[in-house]
């Protein structure tokens, strides 16, 4: 059955009929004549070829199909009341601070330049950035959004996708020189990692059908990303670097992937954030932004 924008307008004026519980009520609300809503409410039934509402003098009541059919009238009115209210709150420019925590390596060369973007677009909204490749205690600090690897599972959090990053590995053709340059997953057991502490120890590798779990062990550990990527470079051991990061230094020549024809874990980066804060027009304009700028990021690269 074909929906005019006719019945769609009745299905709004029954849902309000229900939710103010008389048709003067309803028709107060939308500032109609009771006469009017009362011909949305007919019309309706003469559509549907059912009736909806038990009136009596003083009260009306729910038929059986009206009950089931409300529900759903119910759905249409409150998506567009959000979308009135979306625009309304796209009107009014956002003002007001975000505390924001992110790794560091990610922050310089992710969120920092799409941040650029952002206060040039809302020059209201105030910034306060806290780069650290440790875990925060958001609600402890007080931090109105944090970027993250995975969706933590703390208490009182939500979390929002992001991006999905790629990532590959990675060494330095002078560590390839001295200790050859591995041809298959099994041979990874032979080769150092320089190893960010911050993640699993296991990495795992497929091709096809076929998945290969290894265990990354060296001599060299860290918690910052940078670093780690410094350490590969500088030759000692491989690395899995995100590609963001990995790119420009194989284009440079200081690093040189390996086992390229393999599939590794993608990064999936979240934006999480208080309970509270799910309904905050500056935390969800900041989350969209993120949303949009690692789109454009990935159909531009």
């Amino acid at each position: 059955m074909d929906i005019s924008f006719e019945q769609l307008k009745s299905m709004v004026v029954f849902a309000q009929v229900i939710e103010q519980g008389t048709l003067s009520g309803a028709a107060r609300h939308l500032n109609l004549s009771r006469a009017v809503v009362s011909y949305h409410v007919k019309k309706l039934e003469s559509q549907l070829g059912i009736k909806l509402l038990n009136r009596s003098t003083r009260t009306i009541s729910l038929t059986e199909a009206g009950r089931e059919y409300y529900q759903r009238c119910r759905v249409i009115a409150e998506q567009a009341f959000a979308a009135n209210q979306q625009i309304e709150n796209l009107k009014k420019e956002p003002i007001g601070l975000i505390k924001l925590t992110c790794p560091v390596n990610v922050g310089l060369q992710t969120i920092v330049p799409a941040l650029n973007e952002f206060r040039a677009m809302y020059p209201k909204i105030q910034l306060d950035i806290m780069l650290t490749d440790e875990v925060v205690n958001i609600i402890k600090e007080g931090i109105d959004l944090a970027i993250r690897g995975a969706p933590l599972p703390d208490s009182g959090l939500q979390a929002s996708k992001l991006s999905v990053l790629k990532t590959c590995l990675c060494a330095s053709p002078d560590y390839l020189q001295k200790y050859g340059v591995p041809k298959h997953p099994t041979d990874l057991y032979q080769h150092q990692w320089v190893i960010y502490k911050l993640t699993s120890g296991a990495l795992t590798l497929s091709k096809g059908a076929r998945a290969y779990s290894i265990t990354m062990k060296g001599d060299i550990s860290t918690n910052n990303a940078a670093a780690r990527t410094a350490f590969v470079e500088g030759g000692h051991g491989l690395g899995r670097i995100p590609t963001y990061d990995a790119l420009p230094k194989i284009q440079a020549g200081t690093l040189v992937p390996v086992l390229e024809d393999y599939t590794l874990p993608d990064i999936h980066v979240y934006g999480v954030f208080p309970e509270g804060n799910a309904n905050s027009k500056k935390v969800r304009l900041l989350l969209d932004f993120l949303k949009g700028y690692f789109q454009r990021q990935l159909v531009e690269a």
